[in-house]
């Protein structure tokens, strides 16, 4: 979650509120503080609230819950009167775009600091580290509209930002830090998104990097805003920002957007800031917190989240949501802001009426074996995130779509293409908080890998391992993953440590075959086999005997090794329990 640095003197400014008051309801907010400091304070924010990912925003909510300005905030919107003209050739390479401009700022170095994390914060959690959503703000004075947003060819050239040569965009993504942090979103493209004024200045090269003339500093009176993506939540991040600066006194104005088809219409012109309107009834809020609120109760506790409520007849309650709170999805959300809004501190814990009597279970106390063997064999235990990435569990792993040698073959059907293969083994994240959790992992390995990179810096040997779910096909299994790194380890090593595991838990009868994992050394690895009975034929016939592929072992590929940024030999296995 994004930790937020807010300054109390800022903060105190913003809201009028004392900081001893603040640092007493802060946390009811459903706010962690993580630290607090002589001048600040840093504070860890939940990811589904990105409005509050700057001062401005986090000042917002503190004097709506405090009750200083409850209810919603609304702010009227201008014409700015200026235009941008939308390509046909962009809509191929980067289809959404929304725009804005914010006028009459008075700007300082703390201010300028707040916008830019803000943009950063939203690049990493809503644009999925700029693929999805990216965020440009120009100094609205040193460029002229209209505005065209298209896409060029690669030698195209400008000065990015923080340079003073004019680079072309493909050098761009060659040699300027950020273009090589996130070229991987343009790779399949053969032009680039592009966004000049009417005299043929850059504004942007979007999502890679601005143009060095449009830098916003402490002179900048009027910013112009524009987001561009893959998705609807453009919308949503442009939202955050205008109001993020209308807290800081800034008036709000439209851009008109001109589509190649001439469409036409309100729904061309934005930022759109009208609220959206939902329904509950008092006894939903009553049964799914556990209190007795009455509607008039239920109103406050909404306006204390920043949410216009208006009581209805029966029993019912309309709510207003700001434009800027795109995580409301259902009416449970409204409920729990009401909860929060009432505070978790006034409700009132009880004992459940029903009691039962736990006894453990089986997986547990294979999982409880488990951990005495590897304790036992001088191992150290670690527990790790289930959430992973494509990239982590297979690219640096060499078990990636471009080595074409799935070890996937092991669970389905060698029938299918590897792709298809691919697709129903891999279970995805509908909606990820961020481009590191995307997927639910179907290999412990490369997380122990991960572990012994966070920690190059203590003595050899290290031995750890995890017993824990994997999730192949919507399937879960539970396996056992151990490494060793040291100089001298080697496939003798791992060998005997997995003939003791096997022999510990009753699988003596399992065999080892040769291996194809494209994750460990040619010659030195091996697959699990656990033998299995069939009886093929009819009443009286002999079994036949067939085989599972349960785990694999031996010594970690050197591009593996490096790929997780490890010095030593690496040896370890991985074997379903």
């Amino acid at each position: 979650m994004p930790t937020i640095r807010l300054f109390y003197e800022d903060l105190e400014n913003l809201t009028g509120v004392s900081i001893e008051k603040i640092k007493e309801r802060l946390p009811l907010m459903c706010a962690d503080v993580e630290r607090m400091e002589a001048d600040y304070m840093d504070v860890e924010f939940f990811p589904n609230r990105p409005d509050l990912f700057c001062v401005e925003g986090a000042s917002r909510a503190l004097k709506q819950f405090l009750d200083v300005e409850p209810g919603l905030v609304t702010y009227v919107v201008e014409k700015s009167g200026i235009e941008m003209v939308v390509e046909a050739s962009v809509l191929e390479v980067r289809p959404y775009i929304v725009c804005g401009v914010v006028k009459n700022l008075q700007l300082d170095s703390s201010s300028i600091e707040s916008l830019m994390l803000l943009q950063e914060y939203l690049h990493r959690g809503i644009g999925r580290n700029r693929e999805k959503v990216s965020v440009g703000v120009h100094d609205l004075a040193r460029v002229k509209p209209p505005f065209r947003y298209l896409a060029a060819d690669p030698g195209f050239s400008f000065i990015p930002l923080d340079y003073e040569e004019e680079m072309t965009m493909a050098e761009i993504l060659e040699r300027h830090p950020k273009g090589t942090a996130f070229r991987y979103i343009l790779e399949d493209k053969t032009k680039y998104p592009l966004i000049l004024d009417s005299e043929g200045k850059t504004l942007s090269f979007p999502p890679i990097i601005n143009a060095d003339q449009t830098r916003v500093t402490e002179s900048t009176n009027d910013i112009f805003i524009e987001v561009t993506g893959l998705n609807e939540n453009v919308s949503a991040a442009l939202n955050i920002i205008v109001y993020a600066l209308a807290e800081r006194g800034g008036q709000i104005q439209s851009v008109v957007l001109r589509f190649p088809d001439d469409r036409r219409g309100a729904e061309n012109e934005t930022p759109r800031l009208e609220p959206k309107t939902m329904e509950i009834s008092v006894k939903d809020v009553n049964s799914l917190i556990g209190i007795d609120l009455s509607a008039e109760e239920c109103k406050k506790c909404c306006e204390r989240m920043g949410l216009g409520a208006e009581a209805k007849p029966k029993g019912m309650i309309e709510v207003k949501i700001p434009a800027y709170r795109f995580d409301i999805l259902h009416t449970w959300d409204i409920i729990e802001d009401i909860a929060i809004g009432y505070g978790y501190d006034r409700i009132e814990p009880e004992i459940p009426g029903t009691m039962v009597i736990g006894e453990v279970h089986p997986i547990e106390d294979t999982k409880r074996t488990v951990r005495e063997i590897m304790t036992g064999l001088g191992y150290f235990e670690v527990l790790t995130f289930t959430l992973t990435s494509e990239r982590k569990q297979f690219e640096l792993m060499r078990r990636g779509r471009k080595q074409g040698k799935p070890f996937l073959d092991q669970t389905f059907s060698k029938g299918l293409s590897f792709d298809q293969t691919f697709s129903k083994f891999v279970v995805n994240v509908a909606s990820p908080i961020s481009s590191e959790h995307t997927m639910l992992r179907c290999s412990i390995l490369p997380n122990l890998l991960e572990i012994l990179s966070l920690n190059k810096h203590r003595d050899l040997p290290q031995r750890i391992f995890e017993v824990g779910p994997v999730l192949l096909g919507f399937k879960e299994e539970y396996r056992l993953a151990a490494v060793s790194t040291h100089a001298n380890a080697n496939f003798a090593e791992v060998k005997s440590m997995v003939d003791a595991v096997l022999k510990e838990m009753g699988m003596e009868d399992a065999e080892v075959v040769e291996s194809e994992d494209d994750a460990f050394l040619a010659g030195r690895r091996a697959d699990i086999i656990k033998p299995l009975q069939f009886f093929r034929g009819g009443r009286g016939s002999a079994p036949t005997m067939d085989g599972k592929h349960i785990g694999v072992f031996g010594e970690l590929h050197p591009e593996v090794i490096l790929n997780f940024g490890l010095d030593h030999p690496v040896v370890g296995f991985e074997v379903d329990i």
